[in-house]
């Protein structure tokens, strides 16, 4: 397929590159070390990429602070763990551009998102174009995305507030795009305690086919409001309470309703980086229940969110059970 030329409309051009990206994330390739930066917390991660007989085989291995790998084939992922510490996986991996949920799908961005090309450069020895995905309203934050012109890789981006201030940062120091990575470079190195999981793809997409979504996973409370545009994806694991993700395709949140516990957690938001914390009590039916919103929000919304929560009598009576 050839490659548009620059002189055509530039919302078409942008759009171009926002097709290839998905793909690129999975499909291509490639081996480096990139820096991820959210608040005021510095990672650096070392990745080895494959897209190999249709599988991707993924293996991540931390450059600083504690020790702990993680490596993925297909949807099976393996953690290992440092017997120091634990890798606090949601700290470390990049949200945004550079999630799952962006390579899995083409969503209608142009709707909460105007697309434009802002120009070219170069990151880490290859030739770059830049893509602003500058949000329509407050509820969501901007992004710039500096994708490799070959392939259409990410190989930078940042989440931007909307006076412009750079919440979080991601880009490849080094970086090798090839198609020759040996089997030895997936192989699991540290020793520690390990933790598998199994990505729920499969779930997330029979869900979709058969006309049910994760609302239906909304048991007992309902929300009153969300941001236009976001859509439910995935429902995370909640203990005994209810939890449901939401996507407009580019950030995420998820909404956490459960019984309060003996401890009392602080209320109120708090912010790293792109993502926010908002967590709140509620009474019903003279239970106590704890309401925490966290994802890819401004504090304000995330905020309007919570107080949206409203908890059905099922869900006091399963409490009271408790």
């Amino acid at each position: 397929m050839a490659m548009p030329a620059y002189g055509f409309a530039e919302e078409k051009t942008a759009a171009y590159w926002l097709e290839r990206l998905g793909p690129a994330l999975n499909m291509t390739t490639y081996r480096g070390v990139f820096v991820y930066a959210r608040g005021s917390s510095v990672h650096s991660m070392q990745i080895a990429h494959r897209y190999h007989k249709g599988v991707v085989e993924e293996r991540l291995v931390l450059q600083d602070g504690a020790s702990g790998e993680i490596v993925r084939r297909g949807m099976n992922v393996v953690c290992v763990l440092p017997e120091q510490g634990k890798v606090q996986l949601e700290q470390i991996i990049p949200s945004g551009p550079f999630a799952e949920a962006l390579a899995s799908q083409l969503v209608p961005l142009s709707r909460w998102y105007r697309a434009e090309l802002q120009g070219e450069g170069r990151i880490a020895g290859y030739d770059v174009v830049i893509v602003a995905l500058t949000a329509k309203d407050q509820h969501r934050y901007s992004h710039r995305l500096w994708l490799e012109k070959s392939t259409g890789l990410l190989v930078k981006s940042h989440v931007r507030a909307s006076g412009g201030e750079v919440l979080e940062h991601f880009q490849f120091t080094n970086l090798e795009i090839t198609d020759d990575i040996p089997d030895n470079e997936f192989e699991i190195r540290s020793e520690g305690r390990e933790i598998s999981r199994t990505l729920n793809e499969e779930g997330a997409q029979a869900d979709s086919q058969n006309g049910f979504s994760s609302a239906s996973r909304m048991q007992g409370w309902h929300l009153g409001w969300r941001p236009e545009g976001f859509e439910p994806a995935t429902a995370p694991s909640s203990g005994k309470g209810q939890a449901v993700a939401f996507s407009d395709g580019l950030a995420a949140f998820s909404v956490f309703v459960e019984p309060a516990g003996a401890v009392h957690m602080p209320t109120g938001a708090s912010r790293i980086g792109a993502t926010t914390i908002y967590m709140r009590h509620m009474q019903s039916e003279n239970n106590a229940f704890l309401v925490t919103v966290v994802g890819e929000l401004p504090p304000a919304s995330a905020r309007q969110v919570a107080e949206s929560v409203r908890i059905d009598e099922a869900f006091v009576l399963g409490a009271s059970d408790q």
